[in-house]
């Protein structure tokens, strides 16, 4: 009887968690009469592919071109800067307490409202040459990147052995030898499990998105999706369908990456 009381409770959990992805689903594929006069019906009556032609008939496969392009852009920079951060703050010692100081910085800045930092962020981009530019948003990205990622990969490195390093530095081994055959290989599960929360964190960003970007071809699929929410109404179609295409790229590729996630992540718990 416990066992089927716990099978139950799961079960009712997982569809709980997964009724808002069938309703996106449902509604995509209705045409645009039914979605009016459907009401609660989950799944549509008849197969409509149209939210999908609209969408397509646009640029939408641009945007997300443009979104693909800053997440990994802003995703490779802060991983390698975050590695390197990491493996400073964790195998050399400062004077003062400064790692401490420094990684108290780093927490500080990711713990602000994004708004603070958007204000002066706009005044120096604007300076320099920067806004509505790609390269520019992807300096952005990294006040929301690039702290998240120096934390997260503190665990990792912390877990490779000294002694490796060590028996590689009386083998002649410099550090950049060190950091690139021993250390980055180690840590390797580590920084691809970083690297998707990066990539997720840079793919669903929408403040900068929306405060330095200015000409069309140049959006971002969450500052895209905007636009069906207006005052004359929702299209809930299209936002439905593209609800489905900008999900599928993150889906596809923690799937791909799955095996790295799971060891990235039980190597961070030892």
């Amino acid at each position: 009887m416990k066992v089927k009381i716990h099978t139950i409770t799961v079960w009712f959990a997982v569809f709980l968690v997964m009724l808002p992805i069938i309703w996106m689903f449902g509604t995509a594929f209705k045409s645009p009469t039914e979605i009016l006069g459907s009401g609660a019906n989950l799944l549509p009556q008849q197969l409509s592919f149209s939210s999908f032609e609209r969408l397509l008939d646009g640029n939408v496969l641009i945007l997300v071109g443009n979104t693909l392009l800053i997440s990994i852009g802003a995703t490779v920079v802060s991983v390698i800067l975050a590695f390197l951060s990491a493996y400073g703050l964790v195998r050399y010692r400062f004077p003062a307490k400064l790692d401490s100081v420094f990684l108290l910085a780093v927490l500080i800045v990711k713990m602000m409202p994004p708004i603070v930092i958007a204000i002066p962020l706009y005044s120096f981009m604007n300076d320099v040459g920067l806004l509505n530019t790609r390269i520019g948003l992807i300096l952005a990205y990294q006040v929301y990147t690039l702290p998240f990622c120096i934390w997260m990969l503190l665990g990792f490195v912390r877990d490779i052995p000294l002694e490796i390093e060590e028996a590689g530095a009386m083998d002649g081994a410099h550090l950049l030898n060190r950091l690139a055959y021993i250390v980055f290989p180690l840590c390797a599960p580590g920084l691809v499990a970083t690297a998707i929360f990066s990539m997720i964190l840079g793919w669903n960003e929408f403040l900068f998105s929306l405060l330095f970007l200015h000409t069309p071809d140049k959006f971002t699929i969450p500052l895209f999706i905007s636009n069906f929410m207006t005052e004359d109404g929702t299209a809930w179609g299209e936002l439905m369908a593209i609800g489905i295409i900008s999900s599928l790229p993150m889906l596809i590729l923690a799937g791909y990456l799955q095996r790295y996630l799971l060891r990235g992540f039980s190597m961070g718990l030892k």
